[in-house]
C-alpha cells in the first residue's frame, strides 16, 4: 500500500542510546516527541532540498510506523495491534539550526525534509525488523528494533497519551548511530529488508534537476 497523505507525523529523538551519545546527549527519561509538518513528506525518487539556511543538512534512517486504527490513551497492546504496517523514512535534518534555534521546529520541517517509501507493508513483527542508512552505496547506518531504548508498542502507546492516533498518521521511531553531513549531488538509500530501499537525490535549491 501507498502513504496517503498523514494528518500528523510525530517524531521520536533519542530513542537508540548510541545515537544519543554521538550527539553528546543522554538518553531520555521517557520518549522525546517533536512534530513535522506534512509539507515536508516526499516520495521516492524526489529530491532532498537542501535550503540556504542550513550549512548542515544530515541523514536520519528511521523505521516509519503508519497507523490503522484511531486510539487514545491505548496500551502497549492495544497501541501494538492498531498499527497499520511499517515504511521507510528520512528524518532529514538541519543540525546547525536544531543546535541554534532552541527548539526543532525549523530544523527538522523544511519541504523535502521527511521522504517516506516505498510502501506501507502490512503483517510485519515490528521485533524483526531493522534499519540500514546508505549514502552513494555506503553503508553509514544500521539498527535493529530490538535495539531501540523504548519499543514500537511503547512509543505508539506513549504518544496516545498524549494526542489522539488517527488513521494514516506517521510515526518515526528514531535512527540509530551513524548521522551524517549530505551534500548536492549525494543519494540516500533508507533500507528495511521485507519492506523495501526509499532512495532520494539530494540538490541545493534552485539547482537545475
Amino acid at each position: 500500500m501507498t502513504l496517503m497523505a498523514p494528518g500528523k507525523i510525530i517524531c521520536v529523538g533519542r530513542n537508540y542510546v548510541a545515537h544519543a551519545r554521538e550527539l553528546g546527549n543522554d538518553v531520555p527519561a521517557v520518549p522525546m516527541l517533536f512534530l513535522k509538518p506534512p509539507s515536508a513528506i516526499i516520495g521516492p525518487g524526489d529530491p532532498i532540498v537542501l535550503p540556504p539556511e542550513s550549512g548542515q543538512v544530515e541523514y536520519e534512517a528511521e523505521i516509519g510506523v503508519v497507523m490503522g486504527e484511531r486510539i487514545r490513551r491505548a496500551s502497549a497492546e492495544a497501541a501494538e495491534r492498531a498499527i497499520r504496517g511499517f515504511i521507510c523514512v528520512n528524518d532529514v535534518t538541519a543540525r546547525d539550526l536544531q543546535r541554534s534555534d532552541g527548539q526543532w521546529g525549523r530544523a527538522k520541517g523544511f519541504d523535502s525534509f521527511c521522504p517516506a517509501g516505498p510502501a506501507v507493508v502490512e503483517g510485519l513483527r515490528w521485533q524483526d525488523l531493522e534499519v540500514t542508512g546508505r549514502v552513494n552505496g555506503t553503508v553509514r547506518q544500521h539498527g535493529r528494533a530490538r535495539e531501540m531504548h523504548f519499543s514500537i508498542p511503547t512509543l505508539v502507546s506513549f504518544i496516545s497519551g498524549v494526542m489522539t492516533l488517527e488513521p494514516g498518521d506517521l510515526i518515526l521511531t528514531g535512527t540509530p548511530a551513524g548521522v551524517g553531513p549530505l551534500a548536492a549531488g549525494d543519494t540516500v538509500e533508507v533500507e528495511i529488508p521485507g519492506v523495501g530501499i526509499l532512495r532520494n537525490p539530494v540538490r541545493a535549491e534552485g539547482q537545475v534537476p
